[in-house]
């Protein structure tokens, strides 16, 4: 899973972010785990982790065991590519050129 097509044009760490937790769903990752997902230093991703949250697209929770963040529901989409461009790449693979 990925994010929905209208929070890709976010910054690219920000996207990583959310596909990253989007791969995860309801479970969510520490920010350990985002981390070495993502594989940015540490301020970059606290910069993004702050902007998504202060947008509300991702939600962090304390379940006794550490600190897990979650996308909110709303921000996971299916796994498939922009319509409009995936119909112009058929056409385009269909075409003799």
């Amino acid at each position: 899973m990925q994010a929905k097509p209208e929070y890709r044009d976010r910054e690219e760490t920000e996207v990583a972010v959310l596909d990253a937790l989007a791969d995860r769903g309801e479970d969510g990752m520490t920010v350990f785990e985002l981390r070495s997902s993502v594989e940015v230093d540490i301020d970059t991703l606290e910069s993004a982790l702050a902007n998504l949250k202060a947008d509300d697209l991702i939600e962090a929770t304390d379940d006794g065991d550490g600190t897990h963040i979650v996308p909110d529901s709303d921000v996971i989409g299916p796994e498939t590519e922009n319509e409009a461009t995936t119909i112009v790449d058929r056409i385009r693979d269909r075409l003799p050129l």
